[in-house]
């Protein structure tokens, strides 16, 4: 055997090891739960939640502080070193455990370590966020359109992973077409994600904003939400048809004017008349001869 051949079995040999420990290394660390410190963990930048509750975190801490951690979070590891229990890892699921967890001084936590890169990572914490039914609607809405915009999902593939109609993902992202007023009234006030559809009827802006704060106001049901929003509809629609009969009967009155002025013409009296629009005005002008 000649020394490239050599070579190339050594190399050989070097990357069957180097499977093999990997192999080993996954088999010790997927799929089993491990005690890591929490300065190790790093959070999430594709966290779908915005905003945690103080209260809610202080229950959550209050109940590890009395009966443990007990479920694990999910990492993913993104920083290695030579050592099973050493590295860098990122949180895939569990912010809230994690926070609480802190609040008490846990300086180890149990953790779930999973094999998944940035992309993967990122699209398991939104599912799991949008699965635990912790986000508002609009947090949810939020966190479906990342899903498409960013990791190319389709509506029927949200849809299947989160065991629902992609009819139901489609209404949930409609509701992004409100304004963040709107949506800061409608969850202030503990309104409904069939509350912001019903608002969604009426297209401007302005007056959509009016009818959402004076739902809030009257603390209406979804059914009375609805009937308001069906009197401002109609409201603006016999608006439309009495304008539409306004300008057709201004339309019949400038082609009286137009006649009188042609009868005068042919009796030999030289009329005129003339129109012009001024600050939201018409003004018509007639002219006749003394003599």
């Amino acid at each position: 055997m000649g020394p490239t051949r050599e070579r190339d079995a050594l190399r050989e040999q070097v990357r069957i090891l180097k499977t093999r420990e990997q192999a080993l290394k996954a088999r010790l660390e997927y799929g089993r739960v491990h005690t890591i410190e929490v300065s190790r963990i790093c959070a999430n930048p594709a966290q779908p939640r915005k905003t945690f509750e103080d209260d809610a975190i202080l229950r959550l801490a209050e109940s590890l502080r009395q009966y443990g951690m007990l479920q694990p979070l999910s990492v993913r590891r993104i920083m290695d070193d030579d050592q099973l229990d050493g590295g860098l890892f990122q949180l895939v699921a569990g912010e809230r455990r994690l926070r609480a967890a802190i609040m008490i001084g846990m300086t180890h936590v149990p953790c779930l370590i999973i094999n998944a890169d940035s992309k993967r990572s990122a699209e398991l914490a939104i599912i799991e966020n949008i699965q635990r039914e912790n986000l508002n609607m609009f947090e949810q809405a939020n966190a479906i359109a990342a899903l498409i915009r960013i990791y190319d999902m389709t509506q029927e593939q949200i849809a299947a992973r989160l065991c629902c109609s992609q009819s139901s993902i489609a209404n949930k992202l409609r509701i992004l077409r409100l304004t963040p007023h709107e949506r800061d009234v409608i969850i202030s006030r503990g309104m409904t994600e069939r509350h912001a559809r019903a608002f969604l009827r009426i297209s401007d802006p302005a007056r959509r904003s009016k009818i959402v704060e004076a739902a809030a106001e009257r603390n209406l049901n979804v059914a009375a939400t609805e009937e308001l929003v069906e009197r401002e509809l109609n409201a603006d629609s016999v608006s439309r048809g009495k304008h539409k009969t306004v300008i057709k009967d201004l339309r019949l009155f400038y082609n009286s004017i137009d006649k009188a002025v042609s009868v005068l013409k042919n009796a030999g009296i030289q009329a005129t008349s003339s129109k012009s629009d001024t600050d939201g005005n018409i003004t018509l002008t007639i002219t006749i001869p003394k003599q």
